[in-house]
């Protein structure tokens, strides 16, 4: 598998071909237990590139026939590593990280009652997510750069319905896919010098189920 990465993000063309390191796939339950699942082999046709259209098309029909979001993942995650590999305009496209956020969402396909968003999200070196969930099952396989993601399960007790506790992490290198369950709760961290590129891809989102979780505080509220 060949991926992309840009040490600067000043321009696409400073982008260079690089062999990534041992891919691997990871799946997130909704408690936050993070486990290794198998990297599926490519069933490619040579002569075919494996284009957007075709890849929603291929999407469209596991939603429509499958309706356990664990095996819709276990479908979902070799046809993102095919169309990544046949489609590298996806990797091209993204935008620095905002100056004071530190972090930017390139929306590459959100249609109107279609329910599939993909982006390419960057983060700068540093920066650290609010913990949340998406309340949607999610894709996110990392192009460029280091991502270390801390998972968090809900520890309820009767004055602090909303209080969590981490249950583990997991380091993401160019080429890991890692799949989440809707439930589940994590926080993303770009480690290293660079900044970190990924692609995302999320399910339909029940927004009101969508949470920021305040640690200290130990609440959550919609965002």
């Amino acid at each position: 598998m060949i991926l992309y990465r840009s040490p600067t993000l000043k321009t696409k063309q400073a982008i260079s071909p690089v062999a990534t390191m041992a891919e691997q796939d990871w799946f997130v339950t909704n408690e936050g237990q993070c486990r290794e699942a198998e990297v599926m082999p490519q069933d490619e046709d040579l002569l075919r590139p494996y284009r957007l259209y075709r890849f929603l098309t291929d999407l469209e029909d596991i939603l429509e026939r499958v309706q356990d979001d664990q095996v819709r993942l276990t479908l979902i995650r070799p046809l993102v590593r095919r169309l990544l590999n046949s489609s590298e305009w996806l990797q091209l496209n993204f935008l620095p990280p905002d100056p004071t956020t530190g972090w930017s969402i390139l929306m590459l396909y959100n249609e109107p009652d279609f329910p599939i968003t993909i982006q390419n999200v960057v983060w700068s070196p540093g920066s650290v997510s609010p913990i949340h969930n998406h309340a949607t099952w999610g894709i996110v396989a990392l192009l460029s750069g280091q991502e270390k993601n801390t998972f968090w399960q809900r520890s309820h007790t009767p004055d602090h319905p909303d209080r969590i506790q981490p249950v583990g992490e997991c380091l993401l290198n160019p080429g890991d896919i890692l799949c989440l369950m809707p439930e589940a709760i994590h926080q993303v961290e770009a480690m290293g010098d660079e900044p970190t590129i990924s692609f995302n891809l999320y399910g339909e989102t029940n927004f009101n189920q969508r949470f920021e979780f305040d640690l200290e505080h130990r609440t959550a509220q919609v965002f």
